[in-house]
């Protein structure tokens, strides 16, 4: 017998990367860095004079009226009224998605029957921009809060019904032929297997539909709102405010991202054994 076989462990893993998986590690430094480049071609295209302000305002002109619309200066509402009408409108919408949306689409991916009864009207709104059937919405249900909260809910109802029934068809025969063999009944084995299976795809079709609800809130904010970040907006625009625009925009998009964060969060605590199978 050599040294070398005397030395090596037979067991040990052949270690050829830094990593076990791709895509494995934090990508935080690099996302920070990605950040702060940013963050500096705006500070020199907007003060050496390569951009002009009514197209893109300095960063020291958007943080002014971020500091003045936080304090209550401005000649507008705080910006924390603008917050809360806005946080409450999309996750109203976004918690009504789930309580229909996810169990729908539980039960298309579970029988055919249910399936036939929502896959159509489901296809049939998924593709449609949610200004498409504001005029419709208006009309039924007039300019008060109901319509800016249902436009939200039906930009999220889809990704959520379609996350949830294409999550149902992720638990493998073999696991619940095995449940089935080990004694367990019908609801048992929807209960323990085929909805853990299905809770990544139900996740990663939350984060989805909460970005659509997002990107939907400055045109649900159209209807007659006097309040929200998107009224913020487009009330700015149209005395060509560029720098509230902005800001406005950097807010509504920072909470869109901190909101993933935390999915992200629940992701990794309720499904870890996600991409480990």
């Amino acid at each position: 017998m050599s040294d070398a076989n005397t030395t090596s462990s037979p067991s040990a893993p052949l270690k050829t990367s830094a990593f076990k998986v791709p895509g494995e590690g934090s990508s935080l430094y690099i996302s920070l860095t990605t950040i702060g480049l940013m963050a500096v071609l705006w500070y020199v295209s907007t003060n050496y004079g390569w951009i002009k302000p009514i197209f893109l305002p300095s960063p020291q002109a958007t943080y002014l009226q971020f500091y003045e619309y936080l304090t209550g200066i401005a000649n507008d509402r705080p910006l924390w009224e603008h917050f809360a009408a806005s946080m409450l409108r999309v996750f109203s919408a976004f918690a009504l998605g789930c309580v229909t949306a996810i169990p729908i689409g539980i039960a298309m991916g579970m029988s055919r029957v249910w399936k036939g009864i929502f896959d159509p009207p489901i296809e049939l709104l998924r593709p449609l921009p949610p200004l498409a059937y504001l005029p419709l919405i208006i009309i039924w249900f007039g300019i008060g809060e109901v319509p800016k909260v249902l436009l939200i809910f039906l930009s999220c109802f889809a990704p959520l019904a379609m996350a949830a029934r294409s999550g149902m068809r992720s638990a493998s025969q073999e696991q619940m032929n095995a449940a089935y063999s080990m004694g367990a009944s019908y609801g048992q084995v929807i209960r323990h297997v085929v909805l853990p299976a299905a809770m990544p795809e139900i996740l990663v079709g939350m984060r989805v539909s909460i970005g659509f609800g997002w990107s939907t809130l400055v045109a649900a904010e159209m209807v007659a709102a006097n309040v929200g970040l998107g009224q913020m907006v487009l009330n700015a625009s149209n005395f060509l405010r560029t720098d509230i625009v902005v800001m406005g925009i950097i807010v509504i998009g920072s909470v869109a991202y901190m909101f993933d964060l935390l999915m992200r969060w629940v992701e990794d605590k309720v499904v870890p054994w996600r991409g480990k199978a």
